[in-house]
């Protein structure tokens, strides 16, 4: 591997990309815009309320064309980042980041609405002042969302931090006793986390100078047109036993192939239902992963296959949910990624409350089942709404210890 991050890839590895083609109507696009469309109601009736205040002449027209804007916004940001694709730096920074900024703080606004509307109503009657909507209430809950959203959209998810990790394992030889791995998850370079974050984020890990670095899948987060930036950004990683990658569902977005010879010609090894032996003076783990569980591509008895008797096993697997299969397999430690803890969470309270929860067993950081460890890290990048609240980004630095 070459630490220059300018080194340009072969050019015998680098496909060209498909055709771009414009998303496909779906439920899924229809149920994005119908949520935006819900979600703006109250914010059209809050400024409404703020230009009938200001004195302002027909202030439902300023209402209304504000909400209007929103949904009318929503297309031109899905068909951009579906599939991802490169553009200028200053139509994202001035357009897309003040959009989601917005459209985060609708997302705010609608909970609390949908109460006031119900709950403020009924006392008003039972106060005898008659049937009144609270629109003050729409409009500076819709205010201290933009604050909220602000800070998550662009403070917090560019701030990322280092998490210290320590994990028993039974029956680990204690030549690996302080082993540290490096991991990182959840890249999903791109429009909204750059090359230059990715730089960073492998600063961070390089600097731990870790004895093996993992990168647990989804670093793109759709297409093809990043696929260069996430081979340079991963060739500058450094693991004393190497770099190796694990695919998730996101690095099919488009074609996993064409990244997968980039990112072994950038010198990372990509382990696809497959493992190695590490070793440490006679020592040794059985390192293995699975490939990507959503495209129906992983086999984890093939991964496992080459395991030698009564060796301790890490396993890298993109999807937490397979953490269960992994016990049956005797598997000491999975190490996941994929729900980014949520990207919204209530601070400090991630593991427990965070929006990941919805549809995931496992969220993230810890899961202790028997002699079987599960770590769910939470992400470095995001995908949907490029936003991160109660949720750092991280780099995790994990210390194995013999139990």
């Amino acid at each position: 591997m070459t630490a220059s991050s300018e080194t340009a890839l072969p050019d015998a590895v680098v496909a060209e990309p498909p055709a771009r083609r414009r998303p496909r109507s779906s439920r899924f696009f229809a149920a994005i815009v119908a949520i935006t469309a819900l979600a703006h109601l109250p914010v059209v009736a809050g400024v409404a309320r703020f230009a009938s205040r200001a004195g302002l002449p027909m202030p439902w027209l300023f209402g209304v064309g504000w909400g209007a804007l929103g949904v009318g916004l929503l297309r031109g940001r899905l068909l951009t980042f579906m599939p991802d694709m490169k553009r200028g730096r200053l139509g994202a920074a001035l357009v897309d980041l003040p959009y989601f900024v917005h459209w985060c703080a609708c997302a705010f606004t609608l909970v609390p609405a949908i109460a006031a509307t119900i709950i403020g109503p009924i006392v008003s009657f039972a106060l005898g002042r008659g049937f009144a909507l609270p629109l003050d209430f729409y409009g500076w809950t819709y205010a201290a969302g933009l604050v909220v959203a602000s800070y998550g959209v662009v403070i917090r998810r560019r701030w990322a931090v280092v998490h210290d990790v320590d994990v028993a394992i039974h029956g680990l030889d204690p030549r690996f006793d302080g082993y540290r791995i490096a991991q990182l998850s959840d890249l999903h370079i791109g429009s909204h986390s750059p090359r230059a974050w990715g730089e960073r984020w492998v600063a961070m890990a390089n600097a731990r100078n870790p004895d093996l670095v993992v990168v647990t899948g989804d670093l793109v987060t759709s297409g093809t047109d990043f696929h260069q930036d996430i081979a340079a950004v991963i060739g500058q990683l450094r693991g004393k036993d190497g770099v190796f990658v694990s695919m998730g569902n996101h690095d099919y977005f488009g074609e996993g192939d064409p990244l997968i010879a980039l990112l072994r010609a950038s010198g990372a090894r990509v382990l696809r239902n497959e493992g190695v032996l590490l070793e440490r003076g006679g020592a040794s783990v059985y390192l293995a992963a699975i490939d990507d569980t959503w495209t129906k591509r992983d086999d984890m008895d093939l991964a496992l296959e080459a395991r030698p008797p009564s060796t301790p096993v890490i396993l890298l697997a993109h999807d937490p949910a397979r953490f269960a299969d992994a016990i049956e397999r005797g598997v000491d430690l999975v190490l996941s990624g994929h729900t980014h803890g949520g990207q919204i969470a209530v601070p400090f309270l991630a593991p427990w409350l965070s929006l990941a929860h919805i549809t995931h067993e496992f969220v993230v950081g810890l899961y202790e089942r028997g002699k079987s460890t599960l770590y769910v890290h939470p992400g470095l990048g995001t995908t949907g709404p490029p936003v991160r609240l109660g949720v750092a980004p991280a780099v995790a630095i994990i210390t194995l210890h013999a139990a």
